[in-house]
């Protein structure tokens, strides 16, 4: 009984919002990257010691200092929606931000429009829209 009380309460509890926390080894190079290239902007106006916070639209992503950080062995991920992925992925290219290898825009088998790109310290970001 107990267990199906807990259960019930769980079900009614609402997610609102998720907010990934990526590995950064230097701040600076970091927010240059996906404010110059990505269009993010600083969230708020305090500047923590060894955290970033930035947003863009409704997206929001977060990033604690890992200055041992071995890109190389980074498997950071983070999956973004868009409502425009072809404009999207050709602002970036204009803006010479390099796409992810094995990461080409392409319609995949699970109904997404998709493609990939590594940030400065090798987060992977996967851009993707429903066809």
């Amino acid at each position: 009984m107990q267990d199906e009380i807990v259960f019930k309460t769980i079900l009614e509890i609402m997610l609102t919002d998720i907010h990934p926390k990526l590995p950064m080894r230097d701040k600076n190079v970091t927010k240059e990257f996906y404010t110059k290239k990505l269009g993010f902007k600083t969230l708020g106006d305090v500047d923590y010691d060894g955290y970033l916070m930035l947003e863009k639209d409704q997206v929001e992503i977060h990033f604690f200092e890992f200055k041992k950080l071995k890109p190389k062995r980074n498997y950071g991920q983070v999956y973004i929606r868009t409502n425009n992925i072809d404009d999207l992925y050709n602002t970036l290219l204009a803006n010479k931000t390099a796409i992810h290898p094995n990461g080409p825009l392409e319609i995949k088998p699970w109904g997404q429009k998709e493609f990939s790109i590594l940030d400065p310290d090798s987060n992977l970001l996967t851009f993707g829209q429903q066809i």
